[in-house]
């Protein structure tokens, strides 16, 4: 994982709940990389215990939402070619996380009308 995230709940937002993010695992994942710059593919496999072809359908809908984007790059700790896929939430993604985490939580305190 990449520190030095952006603080999600420091730019104030309207809440607003979003289908897109609110799927178990897609909420997951927002909420794993909202505490990074990025993360590599794997680290967020495993630390929601999905497979590759789960996590990777969440995330094609994440993308074509433009919350989420994947990067691939080569490895220079590896000594094949294989190259690691890095995930990170775009601003726009970012701005939707925290305005459905907003309104998440307004649900909870009764607040919505």
């Amino acid at each position: 994982m990449s520190a030095d995230a952006p603080d999600v709940a420091s730019d104030e937002v309207a809440p607003r709940f979003d289908e897109v993010i609110h799927a178990p695992v897609r909420l997951r994942v927002c909420g794993l990389l909202a505490a990074a710059d990025q993360v590599e593919f794997s680290v967020v496999r495993d630390a929601l215990g999905v497979s590759d072809a789960t996590l990777s359908k969440h995330l094609r809908v994440l993308a074509d939402a433009g919350f989420v984007e994947v990067r691939k790059a080569a490895s220079s700790s590896r000594s094949d070619a294989r190259r690691l896929t890095w995930l990170r939430l775009t601003a726009e993604g970012r701005r939707a996380f925290s305005a459905h985490v907003a309104e998440l939580r307004a649900i909870a305190q009764g607040l919505v009308g």
